[in-house]
């Protein structure tokens, strides 16, 4: 039986449906594409508003308005990164209705909240419990948040200062290998130590919102960071696509599939939805928060994307005028810092004002008083265009691979590997971002901000890589360095931090090898836990042995394992905890100085393992000798650890019982442990790993995994009614729907449901439809 609601709704032209299937996924049904994202927006604030509401306050700084003094340092961080541009150019960007587009789904979202005003009993409880209302949006918030995108590389600077700063610069290839192959130097006026906490606005500006318990006053206590576990480093932006054409298709038609990894939060940061009017019909993936999807599929095309590692950021060191502390030295001459002051409202109390600085390359986000130096964040997110995907507005109505690809052109952030697979069987790849260029330096360190390393502009769509259908019969990419081997890197220096390489190895094993694939075969490989780094690991010990009986017992063990992280392996127990916690801390003695190895956390895997794999390129003497010793010590060490977790018996050790997966809710830290059980989900145990195609990026401190793919697509391009997806755990942000964590049981075991588009299939699998009706019109006659 299908439950019916009809709502009245002012400013909606026409009447309009939502149709919510079995998994939790809107349908939304109207008759034009005003209504159409004005439903959108509606419908995400039905579902997701306490989420889109905190993704406002916090990407405008405006969290202390809620939650207390507490985030007002958070606030006044995160305004240092509000775009506060000339708004002419930022709407052009996305396209000639994107203006409309996002005035339209923001009328929807302030049309619920005024719904809600008439209704309290729906509000979310996260709004009565802690005593606040939804704010009211203008399409503005929309676009000048920038904080949430992912991007690149002011982290990396600072490691890598730290180790030019102790003398070890030509050692931190130990620590990220530089690709394509690079030396870095230190840029001429740098000095490379920098202070602790040059990261730390940065760090507030960018972080989820964490809550800790309330104290006796009732605020929130403090705001903190997520735990400093450089180990989580590789998995930031980690995602894997694949296209195939139809001649290597099962199906004979083209097949895309997509898994955009990000951080595991409650609610998820995706969201799945079915845009349908007369001149649009969309579906897939996209943000509750951001007009359209940015991974799915319209009635010709599919798309899907994967960061794609352009830099495009530099951190800046100034020179302070001594006798005028407002003042950095520029072109040798004095130069004032822009100041904005703007008041941060705060909740039970007087708001406070607060000082902006602004050099001519950004915002300042330290200034170290003793030496006299300012530091500013120059970055793509403060140029015009580079609100997170906003610009995929542009590609929803593309039919053929060149009008995507012209929509694509003005792409800022972040930076994407676009692929692509149309209804007459084309495939291809578009490497997509802004790419500032940078004539003197390669942006690997920090400069002096004194007028000798200045952007000149930046590299055009036609100068970054590209392909249309190969002769292979299909694209991967997962974030690996996939430059084609003519691109001239020298001259444009897009970028020399990419991912590991295992999980597109991996993905291109298995593609390659198979004659035809199917919808069901792409399932798998985004489920697929082979571990490349741990097969590899393996073979080396095949022909070692050891006196010491607990080396002995962990080689017996890993004998002939296949490398498969499984839930309930003890082999993938023992072999990451080895990988995770010992074998790095060993090698880095062994190959490194004491002071470069007490510098930096976790060691590059390729390079660790390629020095494991031929020690006589690195050691000198005793190679094979002194390579043996690190792995059996780091080995034995490893097995005598899970004995103390797991117990003395080998045959009972599981990685699922480690590795876990929990779904924290923002708040969950302020309420009771019976409300944390009911808005949290899990611990769910997990398998797989860091570098395995379904990736796990866990905390090694606790076995936390804390990123991963949330969400997946497989679209069967051309019959759409046949494609997968998956939105872990839920597609409702209220804890009291059946479908906040629904699909997490689904998740874990790596099953999909359909991703539905024709109107029968979806009627079909409707469990509740909601009627809106613009006030004007009278419900009795929709």
């Amino acid at each position: 039986m299908v439950e019916v609601e009809t709502i009245s709704v002012p400013d909606l032209e026409q009447p309009a449906e939502i149709l919510i299937d079995h998994w939790g996924v809107p349908h939304i049904y109207a008759k034009d594409e005003t209504d159409l994202f004005f439903v959108q927006g509606f419908n995400a604030a039905r579902d997701r508003l306490f989420q889109i509401d905190l993704w406002r306050r916090r990407g405008l700084g405006r969290l202390a308005e809620a939650f207390g003094p507490s985030f007002i340092e958070e606030d006044e961080a995160t305004r240092l990164f509000i775009y506060r541009g000339e708004m002419g150019p930022e709407w052009a960007a996305y396209g000639k209705d994107g203006r409309q587009i996002v005035t339209s789904f923001v009328a929807g979202i302030n049309a619920y909240i005024e719904w809600l005003e008439k209704h309290p009993q729906r509000m979310p409880f996260e709004f009565k419990t802690f005593n606040y209302a939804p704010a009211h949006w203008s399409p503005e918030d929309v676009v000048r948040i920038r904080s949430h995108g992912l991007t690149g590389n002011l982290d990396a600077e600072v490691e890598r200062a730290k180790m030019a700063c102790v003398g070890e610069l030509k050692s931190d290839q130990f620590r990220l290998r530089l690709e394509p192959a690079w030396e870095t130097r230190i840029p001429e006026g740098l000095d490379p130590c920098l202070p602790k906490d040059v990261l730390k606005n940065f760090r507030l500006a960018t972080q989820s919102v964490h809550a800790m318990p309330k104290s006796p006053a009732g605020a929130a206590d403090q705001n903190v960071l997520p735990p400093n576990d450089s180990s989580m480093a590789e998995a930031r932006a980690e995602s894997n696509n694949w296209v195939i054409s139809p001649e290597k298709s099962a199906t004979g038609r083209a097949i895309m599939a997509n898994d955009p990894h990000r951080e595991y939060v409650e609610p998820s940061i995706r969201y799945i939805v079915d845009l349908n009017s007369p001149t649009l019909h969309v579906a897939g993936i996209g943000e509750p928060a951001i007009p359209g999807i940015s991974n799915g599929h319209n009635d010709w095309i599919a798309f899907g994307g994967t960061y794609f590692a352009i830099d495009q950021q530099d951190l800046y060191v100034y020179e302070l005028n001594p006798a005028n502390r407002d003042q950095y030295s520029y072109q040798s001459h004095w130069e004032a810092f822009r100041t904005i002051r703007e008041e941060i409202p705060v909740k039970s109390q007087a708001a406070v004002t607060e000082e902006l600085k602004f050099t001519r390359h950004g915002p300042v986000i330290f200034v170290d008083e003793a030496r006299k130096r300012a530091f500013a964040a120059r970055t793509q997110w403060l140029e015009p265009g580079m609100s997170a995907y906003m610009a995929s507005l542009r590609y929803l109505h593309a039919k053929t691979f060149e009008e995507f690809r012209q929509a694509l052109e003005t792409w800022g952030t972040p930076p994407i590997n676009h692929v692509y697979a149309d209804v007459k069987g084309n495939i291809g790849w578009v490497a997509m971002g802004f790419c500032p260029v940078r004539p003197n330096w390669d942006g690997l360190l920090p400069v002096p901000g004194d007028g000798r390393y200045e952007w000149n502009g930046q590299w055009s769509a036609d100068q970054l890589p590209e392909k249309y259908n190969p002769a292979s019969g299909y694209i991967t990419t997962s974030n690996e360095m996939n430059l084609p081997q003519d691109y001239p890197y020298r001259q444009r220096k897009l970028g020399f931090e990419w991912s590991p390489p295992f999980r597109h190895e991996r993905i291109e094993e298995v593609l390659s090898r198979q004659k035809r694939i199917s919808i069901e075969d792409s399932m798998a490989l985004q489920n697929d836990v082979v571990s490349i780094p741990a097969r590899r690991l393996v073979s080396l010990l095949h022909s070692l042995g050891s006196d010491n009986g607990s080396t002995r017992a962990a080689l017996t063990l890993l004998r002939n394992w296949n490398g498969n992280l499984d839930s309930d392996s003890p082999q993938a127990a023992l072999e990451e905890v080895w990988f995770s916690r010992h074998l790095g801390p060993a090698f880095k003695q062994a190959v490194l100085s004491k002071t470069a190895a007490q510098t930096f956390e976790s060691p590059d895997p390729t390079v660790m393992l390629e020095i494991l794999e031929h020690p006589e390129t690195h050691f000198r003497d005793n190679a094979f000798e002194r390579r043996d010793h690190i792995l059996l010590a780091s080995l034995g060490d490893a097995y005598e650890e899970l004995q103390k977790l797991q117990g003395a018996d080998p045959s009972r050790w599981k990685w699922g019982q480690l590795q876990f997966n929990l779904l924290e809710h923002p708040l969950s830290l302020l309420v009771d442990e019976q409300t944390r059980s009911r808005i949290n989900v899990g611990p769910i145990p997990k398998h797989g790993g860091r570098y395995t195609v379904n990736a796990s990026g866990y905390r090694a401190s606790d076995f936390r995994q804390t990123e991963g793919p949330s969400a997946r697509l497989i679209v069967d391009v051309g019959n759409w009614d046949n494609s997968r997806a998956m939105n872990h755990p839920g597609q409702s942000g209220d804890p009291a729907s059946r479908h906040y964590r629904d699909l997490a049981t689904l998740w874990r075991f790596g099953q999909y449901f359909p991703l539905l588009y024709s109107r029968k299939a979806v009627e079909d699998a409707t469990e509740k439809k909601i009627d809106l009706v613009p006030k004007k019109v009278s419900a009795q006659n929709f």
